[in-house]
C-alpha cells in the first residue's frame, strides 16, 4: 500500500476515535432516570434525616451514635436528676445492741442445795436422848425457821407426810401486816416456854435450836419427838386467816398413826392446853374449830407423831387485835405461860 492510503486510513479511524470519545463523555455527563432498586444495607444517613423511630437492620449491630433500643427485661431503674453521693461507710463496731425484747437478764448464781436441810443449831441439841426425869420430857417444836425464805430449793422439797400423802419439807410462815414474821413469833414464844418448863423440872428438848437457820423437814420434827420417847409434843404457830378471825386453836390428829390409845393421850393434852389458855386470858378461835379444838387428817407433824401430840394456833397475825398482842413480849409471854400450865396439868 502507498503512503497516500496510510494517512487515508489513519484519519478515518482518528475520526471514529474522536467521536466515539466524545460520545462517551456525553454519556457520562447524562442524569440516569433509571430508578433504583431498593437497598438492602444500612444508611446511617437516612435514620438522621428520619423524623420517626430508628431502623434497626437485623444482623447488623448498631453505630455507636445511635440509642440502642431498650431490653424488655429488667426495666431500667428511673433516674433522679440530681442523686446523692453515697454515703461513705462508718467503721466497723464491736458493740452490738440487742433489741430489747432479745434481752436476756444476767443468770442468777445457784445456791447451793445440800443434801439435808442448813441448820445453824447445836447438833447435840438437836440429837434426841434417851428418856430420863420419869416420862418428864417435853418437846418444843417452834414453827417455820428464819432462812427458810432464802432456800427455797430446800424446803420446797416434797417429803412423807403420812398416810401415802406428800407436804413440801417446809414453809416460810405468815406475818402480821406490819411485816412480823410468823417465825421470829413462834421462837419468842418456844424461847419462853422453855425458860418455864425448865424453871419446873422438866426435860425440854427443841426442834430447832436457833431462828436463823433452815427447817428441819416436817418429818424429821415428828422423828424428833418419836426418837426421844417424848412426854409431850407441843408444836408453836401462828394462823394467817382473813382479818375478822380471831384466837386460838389446838389441833390433832384425825387418824390414829400411834394407835387409839395414843391419841387418847393427844386428846387428853389438848384438852388441857385448851383450859389452861383460857385461864391465861386467851380465846378460842371464833372462826376455825369448835371450842378451841379442831382435829386435822393433812398436817405431817400430826399424821407421823406417835407420841402425845398437839399443833397449836396461837391467834390470827392477820387480826388486828390478836397481831398486837402477839408482836409484844408481854403478849408472848401470857401465851407461854397458858401452854406451860396446860402440859402440866396434862403431865401431873
Amino acid at each position: 500500500m502507498d503512503h497516500q492510503g496510510r494517512r487515508t486510513r489513519r484519519g478515518r479511524f482518528g475520526v471514529l476515535v474522536t467521536a466515539g470519545a466524545m460520545m462517551l463523555l456525553a454519556a457520562c455527563a447524562a442524569p440516569v432516570q433509571q430508578a433504583e432498586p431498593p437497598s438492602t444495607s444500612f444508611s446511617p444517613s437516612a435514620v438522621a434525616s428520619s423524623a420517626g423511630d430508628p431502623v434497626t437492620v437485623p444482623g447488623l449491630s448498631s453505630p455507636s451514635s445511635q440509642t440502642p433500643t431498650p431490653s424488655p427485661s429488667p426495666e431500667p431503674e428511673p433516674v433522679t436528676s440530681s442523686p446523692e453521693p453515697a454515703p461513705e461507710p462508718e467503721p466497723e463496731s464491736t458493740v452490738v445492741d440487742a433489741p430489747e425484747d432479745d434481752y436476756t437478764p444476767a443468770p442468777v448464781p445457784d445456791q447451793p442445795q445440800p443434801q439435808e436441810p442448813v441448820q445453824t443449831e447445836d447438833p447435840a441439841v438437836q440429837q434426841p436422848q434417851p428418856a430420863t426425869g420419869g416420862g418428864r420430857i417435853v418437846v418444843i417444836d417452834p414453827g417455820h425457821n428464819g432462812a427458810n425464805g432464802a432456800n427455797p430449793g430446800v424446803i420446797n422439797a416434797l417429803v412423807d407426810a403420812g398416810f401415802g400423802q406428800t407436804k413440801p419439807c417446809n414453809t416460810t410462815g405468815t406475818s402480821t401486816n406490819a411485816g412480823y414474821t410468823e417465825h421470829e413469833f413462834n421462837w419468842g414464844v418456844a424461847t419462853k416456854l422453855q425458860a418455864i418448863l425448865s424453871a419446873r423440872g422438866y426435860d425440854v428438848r427443841m426442834t430447832r435450836n436457833s431462828d436463823d437457820g433452815v427447817g428441819p423437814c416436817v418429818n424429821k420434827r415428828a422423828a424428833f419427838g418419836n426418837d426421844a420417847n417424848a412426854a409431850a409434843v407441843v408444836s408453836i404457830h401462828g394462823d394467817g386467816d382473813d382479818a375478822g378471825a380471831q384466837g386460838f386453836y389446838v389441833m390433832t390428829a384425825a387418824q390414829d398413826p400411834g394407835g387409839a390409845a395414843m391419841a387418847a393421850q393427844s386428846g387428853a393434852l389438848a384438852g388441857a392446853m385448851r383450859d389452861a389458855l383460857v385461864n391465861a386470858g386467851l380465846s378460842p378461835s371464833n372462826h376455825l374449830g369448835s371450842g378451841g379444838l379442831w382435829k386435822r387428817d393433812d398436817l405431817a407433824g400430826l399424821n407421823l407423831s406417835l407420841r402425845p401430840t398437839v399443833m397449836i394456833e396461837m391467834g390470827n397475825m392477820r387480826n388486828s387485835s390478836d397481831a398486837a398482842l402477839m408482836s409484844s413480849s408481854g403478849g408472848q409471854q401470857q401465851m407461854a405461860q397458858g401452854i406451860a400450865d396446860g402440859v402440866s396439868a396434862y403431865l401431873g
